[in-house]
Order: C-alpha cells, then sequence, then structure tokens
C-alpha cells in the first residue's frame, strides 16, 4: 500500500525536534511494508500562505506517486485544503489536539489565527474519508463534524526499543546532575504558556521552601536521541499543560518507568491509571508539589512495561493500516464539485485590526515557496 504523508511539522536541520514523533509515525509505517512519500510542507520558513499554494503540489504528488490514501498529519488549514481536494484519493487526517482545542493563552492575533485553525479542521474533519485521534476526549472538540463511524482513536506511538529502563545513577553522571538530589523533569516547549511553566517552577519552589529539596529541569533543546537519557535521570515527570490531545513525554516517561506527577489534561488519566506511583491533582502549587513529595518518598522507578506494549510505534502503525484499507475500500464516490471548488471563507476581524493581520499575510505572501526532494523521493519535501 502507497501512502502520501503531508505535514507541516517535520525534523530539520534547523529544528531538530520539530515533529519528531511525526517522522517516528512515518517510520512505523514503512516498517510494517508500507511505501510512505512525505510531503512536507515549511510553514515555519514558508509563511502562512504555504497552505492555499499546495493543491498543484498535491496533485504532482498524486500522479507521480500514485498513493492508496493520503494521510494528512495535522488539521487546521493545510488539512482543510487537502481534505477539500479529497477526489484525488481518499483522504485521513489525524488531529493532535491544538489543532481542535485552539490557543487560548496567545495573543489577539494568534488567537484569531487559532480560532480560524480550529474552524478548517472541523471542516477538513467533515471532508475526510477517516479522522484519527490521538485521544478520546478531542471527539468533543469536533462538534459534530464527523459522524462516529469515520472516527478511530490512535494515539501516537513510541520507539519501545529506544525509550526503557536505563541505570539512573550513570544518566545523572552524564548530564552532571547531584546523585542526592530530587530531580523533576518539565517537558518544556519553548516557554508555550498553554504549557503553563510558571505553575511547574511555584510547585518545585514549595518543595524547597518546605524543606524537600528539589531541582526542576527544562527539557527545551534537547536532541531526541537524549531523551530517553533525561527521562531515566529523573526521579519524576511533571505536566502542568492547560490543554493537550495525548503528550509522547507521558508514554515515553512510562516506558522508562519514571513517575508521572500531572494534571488532569489530555488523556493522561487514561495512561496513569491504576499505575502505583503516578499521581494525577488539581493545578494548585501547593498540591502538585505533595504528590511530588509522595514520588520523592517512595523512591525506586515504575514497573509498568507491559502498560506501554500496545502503545509501540509498530502497534499504532497496524491500526492506522487498517483503517488506510477501510477508507480505501469503502471509498467510491467522488467529492462534490461544489465542495471540491469552495478554497477558503474570509475571517471576520475587527476593523481597527484588520490592516495589522493584512500587513501580516502580505509579508507571508511575499516568500517563495521552496520544494527540496527527500532522500530516495523526488517528490517530497523538507527543510
Amino acid at each position: 500500500m502507497k501512502i502520501l504523508a503531508i505535514t507541516n511539522m517535520y525534523p530539520s536541520a534547523m529544528f531538530p525536534a520539530q515533529g519528531v514523533f511525526v517522522r517516528e509515525q512515518i517510520a512505523g509505517l514503512r516498517a510494517i511494508g508500507l511505501e510512505v512519500r512525505v510531503l512536507f510542507v515549511d510553514r515555519r520558513r514558508e509563511g502562512p500562505t504555504a497552505y492555499y499554494r499546495l493543491r498543484h503540489r498535491l496533485r504532482d504528488a498524486v500522479a507521480e506517486f500514485g498513493p492508496d490514501a493520503i494521510q494528512v498529519m495535522y488539521g487546521g488549514v493545510m488539512a482543510d485544503q487537502i481534505a477539500r481536494c479529497h477526489h484525488l484519493r481518499p483522504v485521513a487526517v489525524t488531529f493532535h489536539g491544538s489543532d481542535l482545542l485552539g490557543e487560548n493563552l496567545s495573543g489577539w492575533v494568534r488567537k484569531i489565527i487559532s480560532r480560524y485553525g480550529v474552524y478548517c479542521s472541523r471542516r477538513a474533519a467533515r471532508a475526510a474519508d477517516g479522522v484519527v485521534l490521538v485521544a478520546r476526549h478531542l471527539a468533543r472538540a469536533l462538534n459534530g463534524a464527523a459522524a462516529a463511524g469515520k472516527i478511530r482513536v490512535i494515539p501516537c506511538g513510541i520507539d519501545l526499543e529506544r525509550f526503557k529502563p536505563m541505570d539512573p545513577s550513570a544518566c545523572k553522571r552524564r548530564l552532571d546532575w547531584d546523585l542526592n538530589s530530587f530531580h523533576v523533569l518539565f517537558a518544556s516547549n519553548n516557554g508555550d504558556p498553554v504549557k503553563r511553566p510558571w505553575l511547574a517552577g511555584a510547585a518545585v519552589a514549595q518543595m524547597n521552601q518546605s524543606g524537600r529539596p528539589a531541582a526542576l529541569h527544562y527539557m527545551s533543546g534537547v536532541p531526541n536521541v537524549e531523551v530517553p537519557v533525561w527521562l531515566n535521570a529523573s526521579d519524576a515527570l511533571l505536566l502542568t499543560s492547560l490543554h493537550e490531545g495525548s503528550p509522547t513525554v507521558v508514554k515515553e516517561a512510562l516506558a522508562c518507568g519514571l513517575p508521572v506527577v500531572s494534571v488532569d489534561v489530555g488523556d493522561v488519566a487514561e495512561r496513569i491509571e491504576g499505575i502505583e506511583g503516578c499521581h494525577l491533582t488539581s493545578a494548585d502549587p501547593a498540591e502538585l508539589a505533595a504528590k511530588l513529595d509522595l514520588v520523592r518518598q517512595r523512591g525506586g522507578r515504575l514497573d509498568c512495561r507491559s502498560r506501554v506494549a500496545d502503545l509501540s510505534v509498530l502497534s499504532a502503525a497496524r491500526k492506522l493500516e487498517r483503517f488506510y484499507e477501510e477508507i480505501t475500500h469503502s471509498n467510491g464516490a467522488p467529492r462534490p464539485a461544489g465542495l471540491r471548488n469552495r478554497l477558503s471563507i474570509p475571517v471576520v476581524f475587527p476593523v481597527d485590526r484588520r490592516a495589522d493581520f493584512t500587513k501580516i499575510v502580505r509579508r507571508s505572501n511575499s516568500r517563495q515557496n521552496q520544494i527540496v526532494p527527500t532522500a530516495g523521493s523526488r517528490t517530497a519535501l523538507r527543510a
């Protein structure tokens, strides 16, 4: 089976940590025998109008590669544009979280763009042949845009060969951490306010103020190859996000035997349910500190390796393969021309803000879109 995977997140020389989970999902699909071609839309470099220049590249890639199905790896405007070219091949769209939940802590410009992105995600879900959600709770955010029969919940898988228990002391020495301290890991995302790093800092500060010394480490800009070392060197993973889809770092932590303390967000409750040494709590620094202290008092690592066996990259790939087979076998009727030709809808802005946003779009329009073939592929894009 041939799959054309389209993504706006993929590791590059400039941003090696961006979209690592997407690359791993693609590697999983290839490992089970699927032929996957990657089309990378570098929105970060090309600007938001890159999505509206995508249709011709999509047609060229389909004509040259001849995929059985198209997998869009993220929602928003990109997914909307592709799903409504859906007469080319059956389309499945995967939604990860912020593409359906928005960015409610951002500034006004980013917030408006985000809300439009959520609207586009729902429209893409309605037009697509299949919808993949990485967590069950995201179904509510679809707001009825997709029939239940075409939705599958398939969390992103993790590489269990890489994420596994290692010697904690050896990992601490490798990172030059104090062997006698209690180390709390916060998987930050470049200061993203949705992650609420201030809350993590306040919780660890409470521990230190009450005579329970702890060190907080922000895992930002860490090469992916080093992430297992950081997880094994740490004594607890702390998650304080306002919203999440299915945080990959939680699954990676469990695979490494690292205790998790988290607010009730995303699918974390489902992941850590019944695991001794993990705790779900409120978004209160004192409560978070208390749960971290329980982890400190308990000591040791988790014994839950069997719980993550179904969350491997290969397991997720097999589930996706079955879903691709479903949508390719059930797809017969082409998309109605009226829906196919509607390219976009206007976004309504306050009058006094419209000029500022127009400047942003004009700057984006001035950028040129470049196509760089991925190794082994003439039509794939990457940075």
